[in-house]
This record gives structure tokens, C-alpha cells and sequence, in this order.
């Protein structure tokens, strides 16, 4: 038996509950993984709360990342004992996750553990890190150095946003948070922000060109954030777009495009391929201060995580949740 976070259909929706699981239910693999630590992140919430149709079949065990040891191998890249982590490719939506004690998955999904990180630092990184870091990795080869201006961060108090101003500050950028929460001025300067500014000033709909303000940015939120990030790039700017947490539209001109030759990119963590994962694992291991993530993370246990799950879509935490599983 193994135990886990069990999502299943009911005759009104779905429930979630804490369950012990036949390990004969775990879905088809070529590794079986024990997994040691796991997180609590944005989607995961929306699959367990059922707010949202994240998860795409029943029964499911939810939990897009998780870190642990392989157990058992049908594949030549991975033996029992290595130490490995795995996020995105649709665990937790369509194939079971990491809010379990025992995971099984294609070899092709999982990475080995950088050295730089334990299983519980992993997680305190997680899909949330691996995406900011993404997000920075698509500034630099757009050209955006930090001395050419401010980089902004949305939803700076969020997963994503705490690792982008930990690594952006780390590597000299001048880094201005945008934040729903000023009463976490001071964890934000923390950090690394050099300045905080109310996400009321981005989040109503904006001029289609403004005053140019950002060299870049790394934006979680979407939708008139995003077209007022875009609208106050200065000339040649990028924003890293990997968010849509006040909503899936871009209510935006082209005006910035055409007149101020900005960049648009956007940044996919859960297809994203194996090459580009080891990039950014191992720009977080030289980039992310380890202190830094005792700032951004609070640990707790499987017990603790559906009711987790609904204090973070109501926006009472902050930072990143790892799940000690084992």
C-alpha cells in the first residue's frame, strides 16, 4: 500500500481525501520512484479544490513535481538508488503525481537530482523555480542586462515571483515587485526587490502605449497586467509571459510591438524539453541563493494539504509549499 492525495469523481463533482492506495493502481511506467519530497503548487490547488478541470482523469493522485529515489527501473538511464525530480508532463492532470508515497513514470520525464540540491530544497525550487528560471534564462538571450534598467516580476509574492527576484537580484538586476500584498514589502525586499509597487497600478486596462519603464519583466499574471507590462517596456524590452492568474486574455494593441520592437516571450515549463530542463537546473544550482529558499518555503506533511490547497487559492500563502512525503 502506499498513501496519497486521492482525487476522485463524485456524483456532484469531485472529492479529494487523504487515502491509503493498492501500489497495483499505479498507472503504466518505466520507473517507479519512492518519493521523498513533493510541493503544493498553483494548479495542484485548482486539481484538489476542483475549481478549476485541471485533472483530465479519474482516480487521480495530484502533484506536478516531486523528488525521491528510484525504486525499481525498466530503463538503462536510471537504476535503483539514483536520486532524481521530476516536474510537469502532465502528472497530476493526466497521469499520477507526486502527492503520493510511491510515483511510477516514464524514464524520459525525470532528470537526475542536481548534487546542488536536496530532495526538500528540489521542492522548495519546484515547477514554480524551474519556470522562473526559465523566465530568466528567455531575458538573457533576448539581451536583457541588468544594466540596461529596472525588471519588473508580477505577482511577486507567488511561487514563481519570490525565485525571480531571488535569482534576477542575485544576478545584478535592479528588480521592482509587483505585489497585491504590501504588508510583504519587507519579506520582498528581502529577497532582492529594490522597489515594490501596488499591482493596482497594472491591473486596470491601460493607454496602448506607455511611458517606457521596464527593460524586461517576468510576468505571472496575464491579462491587463500583461498588456501594461508590454505597453511600458522601453525600446527593444522583453517580458517572459508564464501566467494567467488574473485571466487567460491580452487586452493589448501592437503599438508596442511595432513602434518599440518589444518581445513577447512566452514560456512553457510542463512539454518543455529535456535539454532545457538541465539548463535551468543547473543555472538554479550557481544562481539561486540556498538561503534564499528558506525565505520563499514553508514545509508541511500529506495531512496538511487540502487544506493547504484552499488558503493558497484565496492568496494566504506566500512563496513556495514543499510536502515532506515520506
Amino acid at each position: 500500500m502506499i498513501r496519497g492525495i486521492l482525487i476522485e469523481k463524485t456524483a456532484g463533482g469531485q472529492t479529494a481525501r487523504l487515502a491509503d492506495i493498492d501500489d497495483g493502481q499505479l498507472p503504466a511506467g518505466d520507473v517507479t520512484v519512492d518519493v521523498a519530497w513533493s510541493t503544493l503548487n498553483y494548479k495542484d490547488a485548482l486539481a484538489i479544490t476542483g475549481s478549476s478541470p485541471v485533472v483530465r482523469s479519474f482516480p487521480m493522485v495530484p502533484g506536478i513535481d516531486f523528488a525521491g529515489t528510484v525504486a525499481a527501473s525498466d530503463n538503462p538511464a536510471f537504476r535503483p538508488g539514483d536520486s532524481v525530480v521530476l516536474n510537469g508532463w502532465g502528472v497530476g492532470e493526466k497521469h499520477w503525481g507526486g502527492l503520493a508515497t510511491r510515483a511510477r513514470v516514464s524514464a524520459d520525464w525525470l532528470i537526475p537530482l542536481p548534487a546542488a540540491f536536496s530532495p526538500r530544497q528540489a521542492m522548495s525550487v519546484g515547477t514554480a523555480g524551474y519556470t522562473a528560471m526559465l523566465c530568466v534564462l528567455a531575458l538573457e538571450k533576448h539581451g536583457v542586462k541588468p544594466g540596461d534598467g529596472e525588471v519588473l516580476v508580477t505577482g511577486a509574492n507567488g511561487g514563481v515571483g519570490t525565485v525571480a527576484i531571488a535569482v534576477l537580484s542575485k544576478l545584478g538586476y535592479r528588480v521592482v515587485a509587483s505585489t497585491g500584498r504590501p504588508q510583504e514589502a519587507a519579506f520582498l525586499t528581502s529577497l532582492g526587490a529594490a522597489a515594490i509597487i501596488d499591482r493596482a497600478e497594472l491591473s486596470a486596462p491601460g493607454r496602448p502605449l506607455g511611458k517606457e519603464r521596464w527593460a524586461g519583466a517576468v510576468d505571472t499574471v496575464g491579462s491587463h497586467t500583461l498588456a501594461n507590462v508590454c505597453a511600458s517596456l522601453r525600446y527593444g524590452g522583453t517580458v517572459a509571459a508564464c501566467g494567467l492568474a488574473q485571466g487567460l486574455d491580452f487586452p493589448a494593441t501592437v503599438a508596442p510591438f511595432i513602434l518599440r520592437g518589444i518581445t513577447l516571450a512566452g514560456i512553457d515549463s510542463v512539454m518543455r524539453p529535456k535539454a532545457d530542463r538541465l539548463e535551468a537546473w543547473s543555472r538554479l544550482a550557481t544562481d539561486l541563493d540556498p538561503s534564499a529558499l528558506d525565505l520563499i518555503t514553508h514545509g508541511i506533511g500529506l495531512e496538511d494539504v487540502i487544506a493547504t490547497a484552499g488558503d493558497l487559492l484565496a492568496g494566504k500563502v506566500r512563496g513556495r509549499v514543499a510536502v515532506r512525503v515520506a
